[in-house]
């Protein structure tokens, strides 16, 4: 990761930021496995439903940026079926979302395979949402601090309005989540996050069925 302003003494404030609050690993970990054993019979169903539904593949695969801007591949249920133009063309996300897909989503059940990344050391429960990876050059010195903490399954942009910010909001929740993150700041969202789960509130933009694509920081 690179800062091309950065000083010696924010350099040290950057890194002490990084380390979290004690006992953070060891909250993913307990949670995630809590979370894997409880939700497994959803997952499974969940695998079956994709399956019948959607057919292969059951998981969706990309490419995000994690801690220090370092690339992993996320696993997710997958939402859309794959259909193309009759030029070969992949079809819009509308387009390719179905009614069930639409229900995965709102209700997070594609979320179900990311405690695993949690677990693998790649993701936190809380903190910033992992985004793909080719945002990651495009990103301002600024915005690069929501890559010196483990990307998050959930966060404090999350439970803030999640799809239906904008990107700039988007970025401005992470950083502060960033700079304040704390064993109490992530009860809480964990907290809100299950409330939002349960209103269905925000996982879709308004007018679209993904958020538009970030074409890096407006000058």
């Amino acid at each position: 990761m690179y800062f091309s302003q950065t000083t010696k003494s924010q350099v040290i404030n950057l890194k002490e930021i990084s380390k979290g609050y004690f006992g953070k690993r060891l909250f993913d970990i307990t949670l995630s496995i809590i979370s894997l054993i409880t939700l497994s019979p959803l997952f499974f169903l969940t695998a079956f439903l994709v399956y019948w539904k959607l057919r292969r593949p059951i998981f969706f695969k990309q490419k995000r940026g994690g801690l220090n801007g370092k690339p992993f591949y996320i696993y997710k249920f997958r939402s859309m079926i794959n259909e193309y133009d009759k030029d070969g063309k992949l079809l819009d996300d509308k387009s390719r979302l179905t009614t069930f897909g639409k229900l995965l989503r709102n209700t997070s059940l594609d979320e179900i395979p990311t405690f695993y990344h949690v677990l693998k050391g790649e993701m936190s429960i809380v903190g910033p949402r992992p985004l793909i990876y080719e945002y990651v050059e495009k990103y301002s010195d600024e915005q690069k601090k929501r890559l010196i903490v483990k990307p998050g399954i959930t966060g404090w942009a999350q439970v803030n309005g999640r799809n239906l910010i904008s990107w700039e909001e988007k970025f401005k929740l992470d950083i502060f989540y960033v700079e304040n993150q704390s064993f109490f700041l992530d009860l809480k969202i964990v907290f809100l996050t299950f409330f939002k789960v349960i209103k269905r509130e925000g996982a879709t933009p308004p007018n679209s069925v993904t958020m538009e694509k970030w074409e890096g920081e407006k000058t």
